[in-house]
């Protein structure tokens, strides 16, 4: 069993940054992928970034590549997302997931366990 516990979100005006973290506890950590979704209101949860702990591959989706950075810490056990030149369009509430898998990281039904969310709102 994991739990996830996300971090960071508030109010930010377009053209700001925001970090989020994912403090996870439970088991090890290393072994998962990890990823972020984001849902905003009447919208379906959508894919964010994603990283493996093999070989640190990384993904992102087109809409944030270039502004979002996502990293983990295994010592800390911890994910975090790198959020800037946030745009309006960014808000939604953003999940950190967790997975024992390592394909289709992309797809939320690939995660076993959730985080609770945490809402960021970008203001034009």
């Amino acid at each position: 069993q994991v739990q996830l516990v996300e971090s960071g979100g508030g109010l930010v005006q377009a053209g700001g940054s925001l970090r989020l973290s994912c403090a996870a506890s439970g088991r090890t950590f290393s072994s998962y992928a990890m990823g972020w979704f984001r849902q905003a209101p009447g919208k379906e949860r959508e894919f964010v970034s994603a990283i493996r702990w093999t070989f640190g591959i990384i993904y992102y989706a087109d809409s944030v590549k270039g502004r979002f950075t996502i990293s983990r810490d295994n010592a800390k056990d911890t994910v975090y997302l790198q959020m800037n030149s946030l745009k309006p369009e960014d808000t939604a509430v953003y999940y950190c997931a967790a997975t024992y898998g390592s394909s289709r990281l992309t797809y939320p039904d690939v995660y076993e366990y959730w985080g609770q969310g945490t809402q960021v709102t970008v203001s034009s």
